[in-house]
């Protein structure tokens, strides 16, 4: 096992979304930091207020949102909508495929992580949940 600093990590940053990468993502790419054995994302995203991330697909992922502080609206193609506030979790299995989007419409920027792993079943039938961890100390 490789330890990386977090001052090493990739980063993105536009008007609205700061992003550091623990594994390539998006534009950042290197080729020592692909993934870890199933775990292909972990990002760690401050999303500005009154911006996010517009409906998108995804597929055969298991997609973990950990809320740090602040709040972001979630809609998706199976028909769940709600708020995800600082301390709750959510999860998607995106499976054949899902529509998701991810906005922060509050007035204090939404900070997060974000997991992406990968699936030991392809084409599972996608799911939501959403919850506040029982003690301090998240299992996933």
């Amino acid at each position: 096992m490789k330890f990386r600093l977090s001052d090493k990590r990739g980063a993105s940053k536009n008007n609205w979304l700061d992003s550091r990468h623990s594994f390539s993502f998006g534009n950042y790419y290197d080729e020592e930091w692909m993934s870890f054995n199933r775990l292909r994302v972990l990002n760690e995203d401050w999303i500005a207020p009154g911006t996010g991330f517009p409906m998108h697909p995804h597929n055969n992922m298991e997609i973990v949102t950990v809320m740090l502080t602040g709040e972001i609206s979630h809609r998706d193609s199976m028909g769940n909508e709600g708020v995800i506030h600082s301390g709750e979790t959510q999860a998607m299995t995106a499976g054949t495929g899902i529509l998701h989007s991810e906005w922060n419409s509050s007035k204090e920027t939404t900070y997060l992580f974000q997991l992406w792993i990968e699936p030991k079943e392809k084409g599972l039938t996608p799911s939501y949940d959403q919850f506040k961890p029982v003690d301090s100390h998240l299992q996933l």
